[in-house]
């Protein structure tokens, strides 16, 4: 199943977006919108309209969009709770950090809970925040679980972006300040393609779109296609996650909390393979933009929903053609630098 079309979409029913965290975010030290890129000649070989991409590799100092869902969950956790001294996480990476960088900017201890196949990059990155990390002989699945016992002591905050609770929604309304820098910017678009993962930010993108009268396609690794699953059963439901370098989308399962809004929300998904995120990798390093794996993975789903027969009911179903203006949401930049410069340097070397 390369794409996938949902019958369910009914934005009617997708909840409004939040616009309380954008003034929050506004007065954070060293905030400002990030960039979006026109990719022009993308546009022009696909035969659309207009192709942007919403650059995510800088957000407040650290290489993912991450930071936004963290820092409004603990805004919002202080003001409803007394006593929080920790915040706990699992995460495959970015989430961690961006958990490890709110507690440091609010003086809180914290912990974050990594699957064994993270990348020392990405534990390191992590440790780097001031965060204690715990390696777990597991699954990112596994991870949430402990973090989510840790999370149930006192003065113990679990900032999860998977689950049911509250910071899981605050997380989701913390992601809206993306779409209306959007918005502020006066972009226009009919289509948003997102990297799903456990769904938060794509939750974010269906309600936006929902609200602008555009619509979302989730993307996703080929081997943890846990949104397309979900929607073809019509109800959350696990995958195995035999592993793929999209690190941060390496997730056998949607988050309750985006659940609703991604079923009614979003349009179709569409899975692909770590070489063709590679590929996307490199392309968009010739452009002079430095985007990680899952940053990259919108743009190689562009290709394959423009191109491939097997994706013209999806292609059909949200009208890409002539006049559609395309949004790529570029969630990171190289996270695993190593990793990074192993996929894209041959192929700069060999353009030099």
């Amino acid at each position: 199943m390369r794409a996938y079309v949902n019958r369910s979409v009914r934005q009617a029913d997708v909840p409004p977006p939040s616009g309380d965290a954008a003034a929050f975010h506004a007065a954070l030290e060293g905030y400002q919108p990030t960039p979006i890129h026109e990719l022009r000649d993308v546009a022009a070989e696909l035969g659309l309209r207009a192709v942007s991409l919403k650059d995510e590799s800088d957000r407040l100092g650290l290489p993912a969009f991450k930071v936004l869902g963290a820092s409004w969950a603990v805004e919002r956790a202080f003001r409803e709770q007394q006593g929080v001294r920790t915040l706990v996480a699992a995460s495959a990476g970015n989430h961690g950090r961006a958990v490890a960088n709110v507690a440091a900017r609010r003086g809180l201890n914290c912990r974050v809970y990594l699957p064994a196949r993270a990348s020392k990059a990405r534990r390191d990155g992590i440790a780097a925040e001031g965060a204690d990390v715990v390696v777990v002989e597991g699954t990112y699945e596994e991870a949430v679980a402990q973090a989510a016992a840790e999370g149930v002591q006192d003065g113990v905050l679990e900032l999860a972006d998977v689950g049911a609770s509250g910071p899981a929604s605050w997380v989701i309304d913390g992601y809206a300040t993306l779409f209306a820098e959007v918005v502020a910017a006066g972009e226009p678009f009919d289509l948003i393609l997102v990297p799903a993962g456990v769904g938060s930010l794509a939750a974010a993108a269906a309600r936006f779109a929902a609200q602008a009268g555009a619509k979302v396609i989730g993307v996703e690794p080929v081997t943890a296609a846990c949104l397309s699953a979900s929607l073809i059963a019509g109800e959350p439901t696990e995958v195995p996650t035999p592993g793929t370098t999209m690190a941060g989308l390496d997730c056998a399962e949607v988050s309750v909390a985006a659940w609703p809004s991604l079923r009614a929300g979003v349009h179709g998904t569409i899975t692909i393979r770590d070489a063709e995120a590679h590929a996307a990798m490199r392309e968009l390093a010739a452009l002079g933009l430095a985007i990680g794996d899952c940053g990259a993975a919108p743009l190689a789903a562009l290709r394959a929903l423009a191109a491939e027969p097997e994706a013209a009911a999806l292609r059909d179903a949200v009208g890409l053609g002539p006049d559609a203006r395309v949004l790529l949401v570029a969630t990171e930049g190289p996270t695993d630098p190593d990793a990074y410069r192993r996929v894209v340097e041959p192929a700069l070397d060999q353009s030099a």
